[in-house]
């Protein structure tokens, strides 16, 4: 039988079931808590509240667990592709081998800009925040799409890769607008990273030379970003999905949540702090004094679910020793960030507050030494992210959830009578 819990509330009940995952989360079922105890629950920030069942991502923050599908991240990182794992996150297994030449065929043929659609990016300012113009570019781009994932199956995968593919030009143009610079089409022979930095890097008469090593780093940030649980925007784009609003509104939505420094913008803080230590002339010794003092703040280390080390960041540390390695760049900024990292992790004070580097600190590090300004991080991370993005908006649609309306408690004035004006002080 199943196990429910009573919950007395002065002379009311209710009986709650005990919903229990497969990895044994267990969770009380609180649907009925208003309409028979009079009572809402009360938790900012949702930190306890389970607002979905989902089959997509499991975390295990305590124990360092990530897993798409069931799938350890370790070992789609070590052996899959962000490509694959697109698939595998929306369709819920790994394509075979048709399936995944389908589907690669699918975002090489979806990946040009109609001529109009290139135009609207003439109207933006050429100093425009980036993910500002990615949130309206993808807005746009389902004025382009008659089917907007409405349909049935097949119209749902045509537009999952057509959104996917799209986003990453629409990437690649904000960069070649932001600089001035003539865009570049797509190849529809090229694998996914490397036409993005083929579209984002090459100058006029000269194609960009696509380096394994980087496509490689970069196709890795985005496979470990590609979905993470309900996080932020992850729950904007449910949110927002279960007003039926179509894919692209839903996943536009989640691009303005990514957008906030204490989401999306995480790695952009690491380089603005690496900058404010370079420029003010501070070593890595000085500056974790300070914040040890609570001075100043350590951004890239520690995170909000993981309680031990990120397993991302796990991953990532090492395509950074052998992207920095091979690359071979100079930069004050990269030297700092790793004196950073090999004093925090044998410095007591971090280590037992488990503060250790997560993949933003290893993600900025990567981009920066492949040459993607700071502005373009949370670009990035937003491409990654779209599959994740994409495959809730298509669980919480084939679910047919009734659309989400949080409950609130009050705390604003009693009633009152209006005052005409002559008779307010």
């Amino acid at each position: 039988m199943a196990r429910v819990v009573t919950l007395n509330v002065g002379e009311k009940s209710v009986e709650m079931p005990v919903t229990e995952g497969t990895e044994g989360e267990l969770g009380f079922d609180i649907t009925k808590l208003r309409a028979e105890t009079g009572y809402v629950t009360y938790d900012p920030a949702l930190g306890n509240t389970g607002a979905c069942k989902s089959a997509i991502t499991f975390i295990d923050g305590d124990k360092g667990y990530l897993r798409h599908r069931g799938i350890p991240i370790e070992q789609l990182a070590e052996k899959s592709d962000f490509i694959e794992v697109a698939y595998l996150l929306i369709f819920g297994k790994l394509p075979t081998a048709d399936e995944r030449k389908k589907f690669s065929q699918r975002l090489g043929a979806n990946a040009a800009l109609d001529p109009a659609f290139k135009k609207v990016f003439e109207s933006f300012p050429h100093d425009a925040a980036p993910m500002a113009a990615l949130s309206a570019m993808i807005n746009t781009a389902s004025c382009f799409d008659s089917t907007v994932a409405d349909g049935d199956d097949e119209q749902f995968a045509e537009a999952a890769a057509r959104l996917i593919s799209k986003t990453r030009t629409i990437g690649a143009y904000i960069y070649r607008m932001t600089n001035k610079l003539p865009y570049v089409e797509p190849d529809p022979k090229l694998p996914y990273v490397a036409n993005f930095l083929r579209m984002m890097f090459s100058t006029p008469g000269t194609q960009y030379e696509v380096h394994k090593e980087v496509t490689d780093a970069l196709d890795l940030i985005f496979l470990l970003h590609a979905d993470h649980e309900q996080n932020c925007s992850t729950s904007t784009v449910r949110m927002v999905g279960s007003s039926k609003a179509n894919l692209y509104a839903s996943c536009a939505a989640g691009v303005c949540a990514l957008w906030g420094p204490l989401h999306g913008g995480a790695n952009v803080e690491v380089l603005e702090m690496l900058d404010v230590i370079h420029k003010g002339g501070m070593t890595a010794e000085q500056y974790l004094e300070q914040v040890k003092e609570k001075k100043v703040l350590l951004y890239g280390f520690g995170h909000r679910v993981y309680k031990n080390f990120d397993p991302r960041a796990k991953i990532l540390k090492e395509s950074s020793d052998k992207v920095l390695a091979k690359i071979g760049v100079k930069d004050p900024l990269l030297d700092i960030a790793r004196k950073l990292e090999a004093l925090a992790l044998k410095d007591s004070y971090f280590v037992d507050r488990k503060l250790y580097p997560n993949v933003d600190f290893y993600s900025g590090i990567i981009m920066k030494a492949i040459g993607i300004p700071v502005n373009m991080f949370t670009v990035l991370f937003a491409i990654g992210r779209m599959p994740g993005w994409i495959a809730q908006w298509k669980e919480q649609r084939d679910e047919n959830v009734r659309i989400a309306r949080p409950r609130q408690i009050y705390t604003g004035p009693t009633k009152s009578d209006y005052l005409p004006v002559e008779k307010r002080k």
